[in-house]
């Protein structure tokens, strides 16, 4: 059996990222070009091109565009590149990952985990490791690399508005170890400098609190478009209704008169990292 032939054998994927893998695959073979060499003139390894042809591992734009025109495939490869996009994050995100990256307004509260868009790479791994059931070392991978790629709406031009509220207490949490946390912090320091940025902490000594509900995200599109994003236990909503998109509005602009001013957020994290 050939080198090739054995890792086919591996564990397959499956959906989209496997009928991507099988069309790759087969525009490889009829090009004559094997997994190595497709690795050399795309600049990835065989072990990752064969990691894509059984669709363990979601190909990023940048090599769906490369290797469309390395295989002379004429776009079918193209086409896929919005279908791959989307399943880089699970199902229950997928409409809020294609929001986000049209929004010109995002607010967010977090109550259960620091928001993906200010972890790093090490808290990232750290919270989908502890998944239950758990994730795959390939699903894990896949997802980090989908976190922190969303990061790069903090490079967006014209800057969209992003401001966030989370409980102190996940700030103390020592998810991932010490080392972890300490750059986490650090981390939430230094997106806080951006000027169309706005970090809040909710003291935990606070005695009111308007979101005992849970999680909030609120979006507003370039369209004028303002939707609010609920999610609960690998469940989400779209709230389009504007009634039930204003309440959203109304808790959230009391979570932050409650919460610490974005100056004393800071100073209390900066306070919390040197106590780490």
């Amino acid at each position: 059996m050939s080198e090739e032939s054995q890792e086919d054998q591996e564990a397959p994927g499956a959906g989209i990222p496997l009928v991507f893998g099988r069309l790759l695959k087969r525009l490889r073979v009829q090009a004559g070009v094997d997994r190595a060499e497709l690795g050399r003139r795309t600049g990835y390894s065989a072990a990752t091109i064969t990691s894509y042809e059984v669709g363990r591992r979601i190909p990023n734009e940048k090599f769906i565009r490369q290797v469309d025109g390395v295989l002379d495939a004429g776009g079918m490869l193209v086409d896929f590149v919005e279908d791959m996009d989307r399943a880089q994050y699970p199902a229950f995100f997928q409409d809020a990952a294609r929001l986000e990256r049209e929004a010109v307004g995002w607010h967010v509260y977090d109550a259960l985990v620091i928001n993906g868009l200010l972890q790093t790479e090490e808290y990232a791994r750290a919270v989908f490791t502890m998944w239950r059931p758990p994730l795959d070392d390939e699903t894990i991978e896949q997802r980090v690399v989908a976190r922190l790629a969303r990061q790069e709406v903090f490079e967006r031009r014209p800057a969209p508005i992003i401001s966030f509220v989370m409980e102190e207490s996940l700030l103390r949490k020592g998810w991932g170890g010490p080392t972890v946390m300490r750059g986490q912090l650090e981390q939430i320091l230094l997106i806080g400098q951006r000027r169309n940025v706005e970090i809040q902490i909710m003291p935990d000594a606070c005695e009111e609190h308007a979101a005992l509900d849970g999680p909030i995200t609120l979006i507003e599109t370039a369209k004028g478009r303002r939707i609010a994003y609920v999610e609960a236990h690998k469940h989400s909503r779209l709230l389009t209704e504007r009634k039930a998109v204003r309440d959203a509005e109304e808790q959230y602009g009391i979570l932050r008169a409650q919460a610490l001013t974005p100056s004393k957020s800071l100073e209390l994290v900066e306070k919390l990292l040197g106590e780490t």
